[in-house]
């Protein structure tokens, strides 16, 4: 029997979506019940809502990012060296790898509005602790409950997102979630650092304080509530852990996305050692850095709505051949830029396609799905910064990351397959209908 819901695969495919209708925080339609034209992604209702919550991901992205522009500054304010500073970058992902999966499972049973107000207040907080700290140690506490929310919004604000439209519109509807956090690289990161840098690096902090009560006051004014799953709890949401397909895709998100982080990680040196720029091209890199993550997150949303599964492989296929390619192009400004801007575009496509491929293979457990996307993305930097530096500090240069990068798009590609294969078998097994 084909799968009712438009945009997705066949069930012949290799991407076929489970047999199971998508629920839990939508309403169920079947073909024959078309979608409501007031759920529209362009009725004003909905873009507002969808715009509100992702102002929440622009105050996120911003917040985890300006700390690496302003750590000299930091480092300064603190009486630290900026190696040691450098570990507030790391409380910060620590918090977003812990705070994902918990908070995911003991939320899953509580209004998702009001959930979402309560992740941005405890975000609110953290940042307030961040501005206020007076030394290293409570920094590196306050970076770390900062970042404890961080996941779970955005998986809670994917599925709201998703309740809100037709099901042939979800991909671009998480896609506008997920372009407030491409919005922060593009124009946030670069103000909150600039604010930084002449107010005092703990006046970025209090900026992104400013947004965070900005997004809880505009989630609770114009974001409407929407059903949780009957059955959501604790032992529901766990059982995410439990399926293969969840953990493949976490795979893919770990080491395929790692690969990106391994060239992102050091382009600074990139510009200027390999390519020969100034320092002053760096935040010109950058910038095309940015503007290819926004545009890409936009594409990720229409491609994942067509073909979910040949979207995640179509980009996961771009990123391997980009960072094969980024090592000679580095060699030339022009080709730099180039290859960076596309480098970052297909990287973000994949990113929305994790959100909404992990969304979707979690079945009941869809908060935790959805938030895990977000622990995986943060190993994955983890990850790729670290091999990177490995083969950096072996003497093999600065465009020994991006080969390594390359090895890990190869695993994230051998762990689609395993995907599709185990989606073939599950397939077989089915009886005819």
């Amino acid at each position: 029997m084909a799968d009712p819901r438009p945009g997705r695969d066949p069930p012949g495919g290799e991407c076929a979506p489970p047999p199971e209708p998508w629920h839990g925080y939508v309403t169920v339609r079947t073909a024959a019940q078309p979608a409501p034209r007031t759920a529209s992604l362009g009725t004003p209702r909905v873009a507002v809502a969808l715009v509100a919550l992702a102002l929440g991901g622009f105050a996120i992205g911003t917040t985890e990012f300006v700390t690496m522009g302003l750590l000299p500054d930091i480092a300064a304010g603190v009486g630290v060296d900026i190696p040691t500073a450098g570990h507030v970058i790391s409380a910060y992902a620590l918090g977003v790898v812990v705070g994902a999966p918990v908070i995911a499972a003991l939320g899953a049973r509580l209004p998702r509005r009001g959930l979402l107000v309560g992740l941005m207040a405890a975000f609110l907080a953290g940042n307030v602790l961040s501005a206020l700290a007076p030394g290293s140690t409570t920094l590196l506490l306050a970076r770390f409950v900062s970042g404890l929310p961080h996941g779970a919004y955005f998986g809670v604000a994917s599925l709201v997102a998703a309740a809100l439209v037709p099901s042939a519109l979800r991909g671009r509807a998480v896609g506008s979630v997920m372009l407030g956090l491409a919005a922060a690289t593009l124009a946030g990161v670069p103000a909150a650092t600039w604010l930084g840098q002449t107010l005092g690096w703990r006046a970025a902090y209090w900026a992104v304080v400013v947004l965070a009560a900005l997004t809880v006051a505009a989630v609770l004014a114009v974001v409407p509530r929407t059903p949780r799953h009957p059955d959501a709890g604790i032992r529901t949401e766990l059982g995410a852990l439990r399926r293969p397909q969840v953990l493949l895709t976490l795979v893919v998100a770990t080491v395929g996305f790692g690969g990106m982080f391994a060239v992102y990680s050091y382009i600074a040196p990139i510009t200027t050692d390999v390519a020969g720029l100034s320092r002053g091209a760096v935040p010109w890199v950058l910038l095309a850095f940015g503007v290819g993550g926004f545009a890409g997150t936009a594409l990720g949303g229409r491609l994942a709505d067509r073909a979910l599964f040949r979207s995640l492989v179509g980009a996961m296929v771009a990123v391997l051949v980009l960072l094969l390619l980024v090592g000679p192009a580095a060699s030339a400004g022009p080709t730099l830029f180039a290859s960076v801007f596309l480098l970052a575009m297909s990287a973000s496509v994949l990113v929305v396609c994790l959100q909404l491929r992990l969304m979707e293979v979690a079945g009941d457990a869809q908060m935790l799905g959805a938030a895990l996307n977000h622990s995986a993305l943060n190993a994955a930097n983890a990850l790729g910064a670290w091999l990177g530096g490995v083969v950096i500090a072996a003497g093999y240069g600065y465009t020994a990351p991006s080969l390594v990068g390359a090895v890990l798009a190869v695993l994230g590609l051998v762990a689609l397959a395993a995907s599709a294969g185990l989606r073939r078998r599950e397939l077989r097994g089915v009886p005819a209908a």
